[in-house]
């Protein structure tokens, strides 16, 4: 670690996150302590067809509100920042010359420039990419998602040819962030790597991928509009912050500017490297979707999850990339879904509370222990995907099943379903763990990090669904904390990410698996998991 500061004062780093509803900004010193963090909400375009967009303007004005009321409530000097970096969502952002907004759907609003990761408009043109087989698809699992941005760009392609024509760059919107910031069109290896098809471990685009599922275009302008220069996350880029953008986000021109990551990536920075070994540990961000990373000497291939992608989160290192579509989202959904909801919504409010919190400390009080919680759901079970499989199955039509909902209406019943519904997002992830384990990637433990996975109940009851302990990091806002590690780096704090990861993130509280009966009634709910999820699965093919 450098000492880094010539005028002698403390320095701090900054991390931004966009996610899917939110810009966030956490101030943090140099050995992870977090001094403020504010956040700005942002907006989301719903539209039929499975088209959600936002505008990456408004982001951008979220981001610089967000860091300048973080920086007001740290009372720190903007010259004390010794670097600043941003993750996002893998959204597609769309761009004009001269950096101009275009319309990516059918509103024709120009300012709603970007086709967010949740689109699912590109389902057709995912299945006839996957029917090519083409051989960079081993490097996401066997088959790409609609998430990613090779079908998005497709689809603009062939729905809005006028707009594909027009547009400058197209950006994942950690990208974007650090071109606004500093007018260097750099990629992050992670963006690219695991959305993009980029062969990072070769350092090259497959220019036949392109060619064979119908964008030779971008191939025949050797990709200059997705990007031809791809650094690796926490790389020092141009010549830090132009004047513009630091009089937007209140701090100095020429503060360095890291290249970023995805924001479920920032997660497993600001995480696995707590405990010192990176590879026994998976990373498990549980916000709006989920998302597990698991970290790799050598490549190791895994059906229906994504990756292996080298050097995408941890350097010189493989990572294989699952999750569930949604998993903060599905528990809201379930809880919509029962009678009881509004009132308990109501109530919750009243006691400043979130309705998931809420509910949370009502199983926790009716029950011996956390652990105990579970047989509050008892004859009740969840298949929670409301919108697809994200892996082991990448099965983008699969839907949700809910076994033994009875006529109850009270509280009660709603707590049940809550406790349910956490429990099927645990069940989701051990059976991720189970197939990577199979295919020759083992974990010993889980670190947390993401807004739904902050209640201790939640932390237990996945720990326990899983039989591995879960860690807790001591930062609150780990996915915050990952991306200013990638500042610290980019400002000269620390050499490099690893040694960032070291030193900036720490454990906290282990949650340990529950034993004996409790154990084997989680096991006997797995199992009932699993016959729902291929009993709807069959029902579907039949």
């Amino acid at each position: 670690m450098n000492s880094g500061n010539p005028s002698g004062g403390e320095r701090y780093v900054i991390g931004v996150d966009v996610g899917t509803g939110s810009a966030r900004a956490g101030i943090f010193d140099a050995a992870g302590n977090m001094a403020a963090s504010a956040k700005k909400d942002i907006t989301l375009f719903h539209e039929s067809g499975a088209i959600v967009e936002q505008s990456s303007g408004e982001i951008w004005r979220a981001v610089c509100h967000a860091v300048k009321e973080a920086l007001a409530q740290a009372a720190i000097a903007p010259a004390s920042v010794a670097g600043i970096s941003f993750d996002a969502t893998c959204s597609l952002v769309v761009l004009g010359d001269g950096g101009k907004s275009l319309p990516v759907g059918p509103s024709e609003q120009a300012e709603r420039d970007i086709v967010v990761w949740m689109d699912h408009r590109a389902l057709e043109q995912t299945e006839r990419i996957n029917a090519t087989g083409h051989a960079v698809l081993k490097f996401v699992g066997g088959r790409i998602s609609p998430e990613m941005e090779t079908p998005k760009l497709l689809w603009l392609l062939e729905h809005r040819p006028q707009v594909f024509d027009a547009a400058w760059q197209f950006f994942d919107l950690t990208d974007f962030l650090t071109w606004r910031a500093t007018g260097d069109l750099s990629r992050s290896v992670c963006t690219v790597t695991c959305k993009w098809t980029y062969l990072a471990h070769e350092k090259r685009w497959d220019e036949t991928y392109f060619r064979t599922i119908g964008l030779g275009a971008l191939a025949d302008e050797n990709f200059a509009r997705i990007g031809q220069h791809v650094v690796d996350p926490g790389t020092r880029l141009g010549n830090g912050l132009t004047a513009d953008a630091a009089a937007e986000l209140g701090l100095v021109a020429g503060t360095p500017v890291g290249a970023g990551v995805i924001d479920a990536h920032a997660g497993g920075i600001g995480t696995v490297g707590a405990q010192g070994n990176p590879e026994s540990c998976l990373a498990y961000v549980f916000g709006t979707s989920s998302c597990t990373m698991t970290t790799t000497a050598e490549p190791v291939f895994v059906p229906g999850v994504w990756g292996p992608y080298f050097s995408a989160m941890v350097p010189q290192a493989w990572l294989n990339e699952g999750g569930q579509s949604v998993a903060g989202a599905a528990i809201e959904r379930l809880l919509a879904m029962h009678p009881a909801a509004a009132d308990a919504a109501l109530r919750a409010k009243e006691r400043g509370e979130s309705l998931p919190g809420m509910l949370a400390a009502l199983a926790a009080e009716a029950s011996g222990s956390l652990s105990d919680a579970v047989k509050l759901a008892d004859g009740l079970h969840v298949v929670p995907e409301f919108l697809g499989n994200r892996a082991p199955f990448a099965d983008p039509h699969a839907r949700a099943v809910i076994a033994g909902l009875g006529m109850e209406t009270g509280l009660d019943s709603l707590v049940a379903l809550y406790v349910a519904g956490v429990c099927s997002i645990a069940y989701g992830l051990r059976q991720i763990i189970e197939v990577q384990a199979q295919a020759g990637a083992p974990i010993e433990q889980v670190t947390i990090s993401g807004g739904a996975g902050r209640l201790d109940l939640v932390r237990q009851l996945l720990a326990d669904a899983t039989g591995k302990p879960v860690l807790a990091t001591q930062a609150e806002e780990p996915v915050l904390l990952g991306s200013a590690m990638l500042g610290a780096v980019a400002g000269g704090l620390f050499d490099d990410v690893r040694s960032a990861m070291s030193g900036m993130a720490r454990v906290d509280t282990t949650y340990t698996p529950a034993t004996g009966d409790l154990a084997q009634l989680q096991d006997a709910r797995y199992r009932a998991f699993i016959r729902l999820q291929r009993c709807a699965r069959e029902i579907r093919e039949d």
